[in-house]
């Protein structure tokens, strides 16, 4: 593959930029779903379960698609995948919209918008900005533009409240489209990076995509942060879906949960970027399993005392520290293990875990709470799996393939306590 060479300080601005923007809206509209729910179920004929299950669906496709549009990535480009995932960003919006019942809302909110997800979010910006910058700086610029990128919380959270309480869900939705108009242009900028990924030497420039996902299937480190990345899915969702509904069954008023996700949004950028610093210099699993094992006590806490809306503003404020600094720690992963080249497949297909555990925490908790008529007993087990997801991430086998065992892998995002305690656990 001939490469461009290293994009200027301009340049390297606006595709670094251009990520940032498309994943700050991304993220920021996806996680303000929540938000939303009440006015809806009030307006139209759907069930607390219909809703969840169609962000759950949201979920699953994004899942479903994101090795695919990974994969496109890593072969074709960045930004014909991300322009067109702006522009189904938008038409799913809309057809939400418009929508008078179950299945167009389904459609629209769960299956279109999961597409445009898989093609707009972390996956996708993560990619965009390895290849943009050096292997030294890899693994801070991620962690630089994924706390950009949960600037969009921050900001999209208080434009719902603001629509709604100006024209309703209806209007919240147009709102968003807008928002998915100017993802297009940011998404334009983003991939200026095409054609300036890193060069890749030996094996790895001769393997498929398929074979790459065999050969990741295959490594034991790989098998056990996916799954834990399933775990990481299950939580956020959860949190991000029923948190708001959460809050008005025990009569909190609604600004208080729009605060909350706002929170949510300016602690995860503060937590992304320490997280994105912190994983070029210690153990990226250790960090890993500590933000799990962090969570599940957060979360039991925050659940077994009647919410207030000091306590609920707390809870955002430290479960945004460690909100989204999982990604650059995944991906820096993927990178120390298997290099650069398909790091957009490997990183999409574990991404699907993570989707799969999005699934089971956006319908699950909606089914818990009509079953139930409470969401003890989805917390509960939302704590308790994190606990032990924990504990397995810091277990994970870190040694590098082959045939990126030698100086290059040493340096791409990695650091030495990783590969050092990969050199005793190589089973």
């Amino acid at each position: 593959m001939i490469t461009k060479p290293e994009p200027g300080r301009g340049a390297l601005a606006a595709i670094l930029v251009g990520a940032a923007v498309m994943l700050a809206l991304s993220t920021g509209m996806r996680q303000s779903m929540g938000l939303l729910q009440p006015a809806v179920l009030r307006e139209l004929p759907l069930t607390a379960a219909d809703y969840s299950f169609a962000i759950a669906l949201q979920n699953l496709v994004w899942g479903l698609t994101q090795p695919i549009f990974g994969a496109l990535v890593d072969r074709h480009g960045a930004r014909r995948v991300a322009a067109g995932g702006a522009l189904c960003y938008g038409l799913g919006l809309m057809v939400a919209r418009y929508s008078s019942s179950v299945l167009p809302f389904t459609i629209g909110l769960g299956v279109i918008t999961g597409i445009a997800m898989s093609c707009t979010g972390s996956t996708i910006a993560m990619a965009i900005t390895s290849r943009a910058v050096s292997p030294a700086r890899r693994s801070l610029a991620m962690g630089v533009v994924s706390a950009a990128g949960s600037g969009g919380l921050l900001f999209v959270s208080p434009l719902a409240q603001q629509l709604m309480a100006s024209g309703g869900w209806s209007l919240a939705f147009v709102g968003f489209a807008g928002l998915a108009a100017v993802m297009l242009p940011a998404a334009m900028f983003a991939g200026g990076v095409d054609g300036r990924a890193a060069a890749e030497t030996g094996s790895a420039q001769k393997q498929s995509a398929a074979d790459a996902i065999r050969e990741a299937a295959a490594h034991p480190g790989y098998v056990v942060m996916a799954l834990a990345y399933f775990v990481c899915g299950l939580q956020l969702v959860f949190l991000t879906t029923h948190l708001p509904n959460y809050l008005d069954v025990c009569g909190l008023a609604p600004s208080v949960a729009a605060s909350t996700l706002a929170l949510i949004g300016l602690f995860n950028a503060l937590g992304s970027l320490a997280f994105g610093w912190l994983g070029g210099r210690y153990s990226k699993r250790l960090l890993l399993g500590g933000i799990y094992m962090a969570r599940a006590i957060i979360v039991t806490l925050y659940f077994t005392t009647p919410p207030t809306p000091a306590t609920t503003l707390l809870f955002g404020a430290v479960m945004g520290s460690l909100w989204l600094g999982v990604i650059p720690l995944v991906n820096g992963l993927v990178i120390d293990i298997f290099g650069i080249r398909y790091m957009a497949t490997l990183v999409g297909v574990a991404f699907f875990s993570h989707q799969l555990g999005s699934f089971v925490g956006a319908w699950g908790g909606g089914l818990v709470f009509s079953w139930l008529g409470s969401y003890e007993w989805a917390w509960r087990f939302t704590a308790g799996i994190s606990f032990v997801a924990g504990i397995a991430q810091m277990r994970m086998n870190l040694r590098p393939i082959a045939r990126s065992a030698g100086p290059t892998a040493l340096h791409v995002g990695g650091n030495s306590s990783d590969h050092l305690g990969s050199m005793g656990n190589t089973r």
